[in-house]
């Protein structure tokens, strides 16, 4: 009795061409993303030696100018950000503990305080002056 012994056919998945597909379309997809940039304000912070790190929150407001005033990269002038205000329901006011407003050193500080006074008016106690440090 003689036996025949089969052969089994051996299959290899050669992965080598397919990690070189697809580490070509990470390339391609990194290469052909472009990036989105926010416009903002320019703005120069006043100095101070004696400023102090604080806790960032989730309304800031930017102040350059009586017409250039963004809150959360958003523009409005002092009316438009008193009706955004307004709008904020209480219980989202109640989160926010502190407002951090961001002033350019040129504006006047009888504009500082219209800002302030439309946040007090809008139920907003708190607010932090961002300033950069000075040696």
């Amino acid at each position: 009795m003689q036996f025949r012994r089969r052969l089994k056919p051996t299959v290899n998945v050669n992965l080598v061409p397919m990690i070189d597909v697809v580490f070509q379309l990470v390339i391609f997809f990194m290469v052909a993303t472009t990036f989105i940039e926010n416009p903002g304000i320019s703005v120069i912070f006043p100095g101070s030696s004696t400023s102090e790190p604080v806790a960032m929150t989730r309304l800031v407001v930017t102040i350059a100018s009586r017409e250039k005033i963004e809150m959360n990269g958003k523009s409005y002038d002092l009316d438009g950000l008193s009706n955004t205000l307004a709008q904020i329901p209480a219980e989202e006011k109640e989160r926010v503990k502190t407002v951090v407003i961001e002033g350019d050193r040129t504006i006047s500080y009888q504009l500082m305080i219209e800002v302030l006074d439309i946040l007090r008016k809008n139920g907003f106690k708190g607010a932090n002056l961002r300033t950069r440090q000075v040696e």
